[in-house]
């Protein structure tokens, strides 16, 4: 058993590491975007919080509507190393195959990109009427309209991204993050500050600095795949030439995966605005400890993400046992990373909250402290949802991890936050057991789903 799991744990770290690494990297980008604006204030910080927060409801969903490409293109680069020995055609047919979900991927990514800018405009145009600060709001709206241009070049990133996962060549997505998060600081500080004789754009500054880098990204990972042996040959940018059938199975397995990851976006979202009426201190203190729990959802991700291809990768070879051992290896490599940050939170919190709150209100701080407590404990919770949604997607079980969110987040979770915040007067830390809670009752019915659908489909046993 320990010689299985440590293979087992090798397979799932050696697509796992570099996934993790660059999620990481990747929320490095809207952490120094926290923290530049909390440098500006209470108030900015406030408002910047609050358009990321929309921003990433929108990109999140916009992602989910292309995270099964790679676990199709998993599935058909299995396909194509078998030589189409299982009846699924020969291995140019599945090449073939791949190159046509690529196209129907950038389609789909095109089409939410465009959709979603118009509805972040519509977002800032509202915030007025949902119990915001006016002040907060003003420079809310502001970023959001430099936000918005930057969201197709991003969903052009994930497509090509889950094109080089599925592939399981990931490796250029690390340099190219971390090369990103050098091109934002320097950009922030240049559009903040108005250096070299450029305006000085204050926080909007930071929404085109992002915008600009999500577009310098895109195109650094395209040319990396170009310059790549295996992918060149697959990848092709020409939408027009999208199949109507491949972009819609895309839309049939992506739409319920966005349902599913703006429920949970959704369910955040909601709670930035509850936290945001007690006050711009209760909202900042809301904003810096949501980034924490952003930063180590990554490694969740990352985890969530290679656990998902290789289920799929196992049930393509015909590999049952191998895709029940997934889910037991990634949430014990979960487990251990929590722990470790959970100690650290418990133990160093002011260390943990200076770069945001450095510059904020005492107050600010107090609450944050306070929240950072509850977060120890939630992101155990937190991981093993993520881990659980993907290991659903890696069986094609998209529609069942939508459900069990609704039950979870809003059937049970935002009902819990209101009565503590509200009914029993724990304000922000009642919400954020709220989500405690919420985040609990997911993750367990999602674990559950996985084991009773993957024992439905393990095989009958021939009789001899």
């Amino acid at each position: 058993m320990p010689t299985t799991f440590l293979r087992d744990g090798r397979a799932l770290g050696a697509l796992a590491v570099p996934l993790v690494l660059t999620q990481l990297a990747q929320v490095a980008l809207t952490t120094t975007d926290t923290v530049m604006m909390g440098l500006l204030g209470t108030t900015e910080l406030a408002a910047g919080g609050l358009a990321i927060v929309v921003f990433n409801q929108i990109r999140t969903m916009g992602v989910g509507l292309v995270t099964s490409v790679g676990n199709q293109i998993a599935a058909a680069a299995a396909r194509a190393e078998r030589g189409g020995t299982d009846g699924a055609g020969t291995q140019e047919e599945a090449r073939d195959e791949i190159r046509g979900i690529v196209r129907a991927s950038l389609a789909v990514a095109t089409l939410a990109g465009a959709v979603g800018a118009l509805v972040m405009i519509l977002i800032g145009q509202a915030l007025i009427g949902l119990g915001q600060d006016a002040g907060v709001v003003g420079l809310t709206r502001t970023m959001l309209y430099a936000l918005a241009p930057g969201l197709l070049p991003c969903l052009w990133f994930q497509a090509i991204r889950q094109f080089t996962v599925g592939m399981r060549r990931p490796q250029a997505l690390l340099r190219i993050t971390l090369a990103s998060i050098a091109v934002n600081a320097g950009l922030n500080w240049v559009l903040i500050h108005g250096t070299f004789g450029l305006p000085r754009l204050g926080l909007t500054g930071v929404g085109i600095a992002t915008s600009t880098v999500y577009l310098l990204s895109f195109a650094a990972l395209h040319l990396a795949a170009r310059r790549d042996s295996e992918l060149a040959p697959l990848l092709t940018l020409d939408i027009t030439r999208a199949d109507a059938a491949t972009v819609k199975r895309l839309l049939g397995l992506g739409v319920p995966i966005a349902a599913t990851y703006g429920s949970e976006a959704g369910f955040f979202s909601v709670t930035a605005l509850m936290a945001g009426s007690f006050g711009p201190a209760a909202l900042a203190a809301h904003t810096a400890v949501n980034q924490l729990v952003y930063i180590v959802f990554q490694v969740a991700v990352g985890l969530s993400h290679a656990a998902s291809i290789n289920v799929s990768r196992e049930l393509a070879l015909g590999h049952h046992d191998g895709a029940r051992r997934v889910k037991n290896t990634a949430l014990a490599c979960a487990a251990v990373v929590m722990t470790v940050v959970g100690v650290v939170y418990l133990t160093l919190p002011r260390l943990v909250l200076a770069p945001f709150l450095e510059q904020g209100s005492a107050q600010a701080l107090t609450i944050a402290t306070h929240l950072l407590m509850v977060t120890a404990f939630l992101q155990f919770f937190d991981c093993a949802q993520n881990i659980g949604v993907g290991l659903l997607r890696g069986l094609d079980d998209t529609k069942g991890g939508f459900r069990i969110t609704l039950i979870g987040y809003w059937a049970v979770g935002l009902p819990v936050a209101w009565l503590l915040a509200y009914a029993l007067h724990l304000d922000t830390v009642g919400i954020w057991l709220g989500l405690l809670t919420g985040l609990a009752a997911t993750a367990l019915l999602l674990l559950r789903r996985y084991d009773t659908t993957l024992a439905a489909t393990r095989p009958a046993p021939t009789m001899a």
